[in-house]
C-alpha cells in the first residue's frame, strides 16, 4: 500500500471515526434530551413520595393519639360514647393540623362492646406533579384502633397465666356482671371454662387464650387472645401481723389454755387485731366484728354449723400455710369493707405469696371442693358454701388463692359492688354470683386499678 492510500484510508478512518463521534454524540444528545424529563419526572417523584409519606406518618401519629385519648375517656365512669367520640376528634384536629386549602374527613367510633376507639381520617394533598401526571392530588388515608385493657369496669379477674380453667362455672353455677367485664388471664385454650348449664353474663367477656363453653350460656360470647392484664393491685400495702390475741374464756375456752380461737353457741363482739392459728365461729354463735383489721395467722376463717357473721368497716387479712377461709352451707355471712385507709375497699386480702397451702378442715359432712381444673402453683383455698352469703361489700384480693363458690342461692347480690381479683376463680352447683357497681350507694371506695379504673389502654391496629 503506498503511502498516500495510507494517508488517504487514515484519514477516511479520521472522518469515519469524526462522523461515529458525532453521531455518537447526537445519539448521546438525542437521549439525553428525550429522558430528561423522564430524569426530572423520576426526580420529582420521589421528592413528592417522600412528601407523601412523610404526610402519612404525620396524620397516623395524629390518628394514634385520638385512639388512645379516646380509650382514656372509656375509663370513666359516667363517659358517654359522643363525649368519647368529640374528645378523640378534637385531639386528632389539634395534631394534624391540616392546611386551610385541603380537604379532609375524619370519623371516630367506639368499637364494639365499648372495648375501645377506632379512628379513620382522609386527607387531600395537592400533588406537584399534577400537571405532568394528571393527578393534581393525591389522598393520604390512615387508620388506628385503641384497646381497653379489661374494658370498662373490671370486676372479676383471674391471675393464672398458663392454667386450664382459671375462670371455670360447672353445673347451674351463674355470674352476672350485666355492667362490668370478667377477664382471665390465662393462655390455655380454655382458659375460661363453662360447662353443663352455668350461665355467665356480662358487659364483656375476655380470655387471653381461649374458652370451652359447650352447653353453657356465655353472653356476649368471650372475646379471646385479649392482652393479660397485670395484677391490677399489686402496689396495694398489705398489713403485717402483731401479737396474738387471747380471747376471753367466756367466748372461747380454748383461746387461752390451748391456743385456739374456737366460739361455739356464742353471741359476741369481737375485736380487730391477730388472731393466731385462725378463727372458727361454729354451733348457734352470732358474732359482730368491731371495724378494723382481721389478720388471720397460720390459720383459717371458718364460719360453720348455724352461726352468723356480721360486721362493717372491716378487713380481713390472710398470712402463712395454713390460711384460708370457709364458709359452710347453713351460716349466715354480710360483710362491708373500711372506707378509710387501712385496707380500705378491700374486704379480704392474703400474703402474696404460699409455699405449703393447707386447705380449711372440714368438721361437719359438708364434701370437699373439687380440685382446680388444672394445678400450675400452690393456693390457698377460699370456699364459700353459704347459701346466705348476700353483702360481700368491697374488693376480695387473692393473688395466690382459690376461690370457689359452690352455695345453691345468690352470693353477694344485695352489695353495692363487689370486685373479685383472684388467681382461679373457680364456681359450682347452683350460685348466682353477682359484681355489682353501684359505686356511688357506698362510702367505700374502689381500690386503683378495678372497678371503674381500668389498667391500660394500648394500640391494636
Amino acid at each position: 500500500m503506498t503511502a498516500t492510500r495510507r494517508r488517504r484510508r487514515g484519514a477516511g478512518l479520521r472522518e469515519r471515526g469524526s462522523a461515529f463521534l458525532r453521531d455518537r454524540r447526537g445519539a448521546v444528545m438525542v437521549v439525553f434530551v428525550i429522558a430528561l424529563p423522564v430524569v426530572f419526572g423520576s426526580v420529582s417523584a420521589a421528592i413528592e413520595y417522600g412528601r407523601l409519606l412523610q404526610r402519612r406518618a404525620e396524620l397516623q401519629a395524629a390518628a394514634d393519639a385520638a385512639a388512645l385519648a379516646g380509650g382514656n375517656m372509656l375509663k370513666l365512669v359516667n363517659a358517654d360514647d359522643a363525649a368519647v367520640r368529640s374528645a378523640a376528634l378534637q385531639v386528632f384536629a389539634a395534631q394534624a393540623q391540616t392546611p386551610s386549602d385541603r380537604a379532609s374527613t375524619s370519623t371516630a367510633s367506639v368499637t364494639d362492646r365499648r372495648g375501645g376507639v377506632e379512628i379513620v381520617a382522609e386527607e387531600t394533598v395537592p400533588s406537584v406533579m399534577g400537571k405532568l401526571l394528571s393527578l393534581p392530588s393525591m389522598t393520604v388515608s390512615v387508620q388506628s384502633r385503641s384497646q381497653v385493657v379489661g374494658m370498662l369496669r373490671l370486676c372479676a379477674l383471674a391471675l393464672e397465666t398458663a392454667g386450664k380453667g382459671a375462670l371455670s362455672l360447672e353445673k347451674a353455677a351463674q355470674v352476672t356482671a350485666l355492667d362490668c367485664s370478667i377477664y382471665s388471664n390465662s393462655r390455655h385454650a380454655q382458659g375460661i371454662l363453662a360447662g353443663d348449664t352455668a350461665v355467665a353474663r356480662a358487659q364483656s367477656i375476655c380470655s387471653a387464650g381461649g374458652y370451652q363453653g359447650a352447653g353453657a350460656t356465655l353472653m356476649p360470647a368471650p372475646i379471646t387472645q385479649c392482652a393479660p392484664i397485670p395484677d391490677p393491685l399489686k402496689d396495694q400495702v398489705l398489713p403485717t401481723a402483731g401479737t396474738c390475741i387471747v380471747l376471753p374464756s367466756y367466748i372461747s375456752p380454748k383461746s387461752a389454755s390451748e391456743g385456739k380461737n374456737e366460739i361455739k353457741d356464742v353471741t359476741a363482739t369481737l375485736s380487730p387485731g391477730t388472731y393466731c392459728n385462725g378463727l372458727k365461729i361454729g354451733g348457734m354463735s352470732r358474732i359482730t366484728l368491731n371495724p378494723g383489721i382481721y389478720i388471720m395467722k397460720d390459720g383459717p376463717l371458718v364460719v360453720e354449723q348455724k352461726a352468723s357473721l356480721s360486721g362493717s368497716e372491716v378487713g380481713f387479712f390472710f398470712t402463712g400455710d395454713r390460711g384460708g377461709l370457709r364458709f359452710d352451707r347453713d351460716t349466715i355471712v354480710s360483710l362491708a369493707a373500711r372506707s378509710t385507709a387501712p385496707m380500705a375497699g378491700l374486704l379480704m386480702a392474703e400474703e402474696r405469696t404460699v409455699s405449703n397451702p393447707v386447705v380449711p378442715p372440714l368438721d361437719q359432712p359438708v364434701p370437699p371442693a373439687p380440685p382446680p381444673p388444672s394445678g400450675t402453683k400452690p393456693l390457698r383455698e377460699y370456699r364459700i358454701v353459704s347459701d346466705n352469703t348476700r353483702t360481700m361489700l368491697g374488693t376480695i384480693y387473692l393473688p395466690a388463692g382459690r376461690l370457689v363458690i359452690d352455695a345453691k342461692r345468690p352470693v353477694a347480690d344485695q352489695s353495692a359492688y363487689t370486685v373479685i381479683v383472684a388467681q382461679m376463680i373457680n364456681l359450682y352447683e347452683g350460685p348466682n354470683l353477682t359484681l355489682n357497681t353501684n359505686y356511688g350507694a357506698t362510702t367505700v371506695p374502689v381500690p386503683d386499678g378495678v372497678g371503674p379504673k381500668v389498667g391500660a389502654v394500648s394500640l391494636a391496629r
